[in-house]
């Protein structure tokens, strides 16, 4: 294999031409979608950086400790509701099955 002079396409030697012209044509056009991709990889990286650094406000201590203690609550709270409905859910199953078996 080898590399033409701006290293995109390679010359393959096979006893056909054309899957040499294929390569030919080919090669370049996939190394330039991958640097065209990996540009705007890095340019997502690179921007999303950016608006963290620059445009999000950030909590302070206190707010933050104040967010968990609501988020902690609302958990606590969920866990109980849920708990008594499966708690009721059960006995009430376990009566339903025991008079009709």
């Amino acid at each position: 294999m080898t590399f033409d002079s701006y290293g995109y396409s390679i010359t393959v030697v096979q006893r056909s031409p054309k899957p040499s012209v294929w390569v030919r044509i080919l090669v370049p056009v996939l190394v330039n979608l991958k640097i065209k991709s990996m540009n705007k990889i890095t340019t997502y990286f690179r921007e999303s950086y950016k608006e963290l650094m620059e445009k999000v406000s950030w909590p302070t201590w206190t707010q933050l400790q104040q967010s968990t203690m609501i988020v902690l609550g609302a958990t606590l709270v969920i866990t109980a509701i849920v708990w008594v409905i499966d708690f009721v859910s059960n006995g009430i199953l376990k009566f339903v099955y025991n008079q009709l078996f």
